[in-house]
């Protein structure tokens, strides 16, 4: 049977309406170009994604506002406030973790509760909100703290491939998330793991457990099946799909707007778009990526090694840069190897923040030393004394009695995270800082802060132009002396300055 022939009605026989949700500026940089889209990259391209018509368009994260400053020199505060301002028609997603932002680690409630205040204030509408071992009071806490502002409250289902994460252990979650009072139910598979099999049963279950609420699905590529994923995911009930603008889709990211319209409109689906925005997007995102030297989207091939590991695409790299560090590159299959093994001696948690980094340290470390976990970095420790919550499956009792044994793993028996209030965070920094410097200071070194403000902001032009116009450009703007003088047949140009 073909998807032609289980085309979906309504019970007026009408086509059912799937919503999109656009991650051209969000999960799209965050998979190819490792978040670094400035301002000025993402700016001439919002009004044509506010007027095309979707869902919800996914705009920032913690760790975006921690690249921004640290390697694009730029205020994340400004990016936000002149991004979700130019897409006033549409709302705009920011994501949050119940129990940290940007650190590994564990943040104060009041901190958590602050960034999600801030946010609305500054333009956002919508949150996701994940928590990979369903920490239900953090979670309902911020689904609050989301509501009482306006905005709408999804928690985040982070999909894993264990003996222990079932459907049924997936419906349960959802029956419980649901009972928070939420807006809605994101799934989410960010390795590309899942197959149109399984996708087929844990849609069916997940919507059976989320009643009237809105489902959304949230498929990466890296294994090639989330195009088709996606029309098994709306055929077994969900209602809304993530997509990216080409240039920024497609193997570690997540399936092409362009594509996916195609694929939802054939199979039977309503898809209210207006497609003559995607194009402008597209060609902006292409002349970027030539001017910036980024790369853009490219299909992955399927991988049956993708199961094992389980890495999100977006984590290869970081790994394979720490092993060259080292010398040690040649080694990343070994890593990924102990990576396997270390997840399942941890009781399979799912490979997404904090635990995809949890877990890749500690294999790294493992391989590196030689010795497995002689050392044990302190997230490790305070995962194995249930601090980030209860895991889905036993530690290796083996494993645990070594974490258990290191010298610093004493240290953590009677600690509990720290829950400062924002007073007493305040006087960290001498008292009398605005709430937005607060978050910023607490994201990021204030070394690192100082030296953006002291960078002077980056505004290049992208607009079409010739090979040669292009030339001038950047030796324009990359040019520190004070003559410049550029000619050719048919054009002069001279550049004089003090500095």
């Amino acid at each position: 049977m073909t998807y032609l022939d289980r085309a979906p009605r309504n019970a007026d026989g009408s086509r059912r309406k799937v919503g999109v949700i656009d991650q051209t500026l969000r999960d799209g940089p965050q998979s190819w170009w490792g978040m670094r889209l400035r301002k000025d990259m993402g700016l001439p391209m919002a009004a044509e994604l506010d007027r095309t018509g979707f869902h919800t368009i996914d705009l920032v994260g913690s760790s975006i506002f921690e690249v921004l400053v640290r390697h694009c020199r730029e205020d994340p505060w400004d990016q936000l406030i002149s991004l979700s301002s130019a897409m006033p028609r549409t709302t705009v997603r920011a994501g949050a973790r119940s129990n940290g932002i940007v650190t590994f680690g564990l943040t104060a409630d009041s901190v958590m509760d602050l960034w999600v205040q801030r946010l609305c204030a500054h333009g956002i509408g919508s949150f996701w909100i994940y928590d990979g071992l369903f920490n239900t009071d953090k979670i309902g806490r911020l689904v609050k703290t989301a509501q009482a502002e306006g905005a709408a409250a999804i928690p985040c289902i982070l999909y894993a491939d264990s003996p222990f994460h079932t459907d049924e252990y997936y419906a349960a979650r959802t029956r419980e998330l649901v009972a928070l009072g939420a807006d809605g139910i994101e799934l989410e598979d960010a390795a590309g793991l899942l197959t149109p099999e399984r996708t087929r049963t844990l849609v069916a279950a997940i919507k059976a457990a989320a009643g009237e609420l809105p489902v959304e699905i949230h498929f990466h590529s890296n294994n090639a099946l989330a195009p088709i994923n996606y029309l098994e995911g709306l055929l077994a009930g969900a209602d809304v799909v993530h997509t990216a603008s080409r240039p920024l889709a497609a193997g570690v990211s997540l399936p092409s707007t362009e594509n996916t319209i195609a694929n939802l409109r054939y199979a039977g689906f309503d898809v209210d778009l207006d497609e003559s925005r995607l194009s402008p997007v597209e060609q902006h995102l292409l002349r970027v990526a030539e001017y910036e030297a980024l790369p853009v989207g490219q299909p992955a091939e399927f991988s049956l090694y993708q199961y094992r590991h389980q890495l999100p695409g977006g984590m290869a790299g970081t790994f394979k840069d720490q092993l060259r560090a080292r010398g040690m590159e040649e080694r990343f299959e070994e890593v990924l190897d102990e990576m396997s093994r270390v997840r399942e001696e941890l009781g399979y948690p799912v490979m997404a923040t904090p635990f995809s980094q949890l877990v890749g340290t500690q294999a790294v470390l493992n391989v590196v030393t030689g010795k497995r976990y002689s050392v044990v970095p302190d997230e490790v420790l305070i995962y194995a004394h249930g601090f980030y919550g209860d895991p889905v499956a036993p530690l290796d009792q083996n494993v645990l009695d070594t974490i258990m044994a290191t010298p610093k793993a004493a240290s953590y028996t009677d600690w509990q995270p720290p829950q400062p209030s924002l007073t007493e965070l305040r006087e960290r920094f001498g008292g009398g800082i605005s709430d937005d410097e607060l978050i910023l200071r607490l994201l990021v070194p204030e070394s690192e802060i100082d030296t953006m403000r002291a960078t002077p902001a980056r505004s290049r032009d992208f607009a079409p132009t010739t090979k040669e116009m292009q030339f001038v450009r950047e030796l324009v703007e990359t040019s520190v002396g004070a003559y410049l003088h550029i000619e050719s047949a048919d054009f002069s140009l001279t550049l004089e300055g003090d500095h």
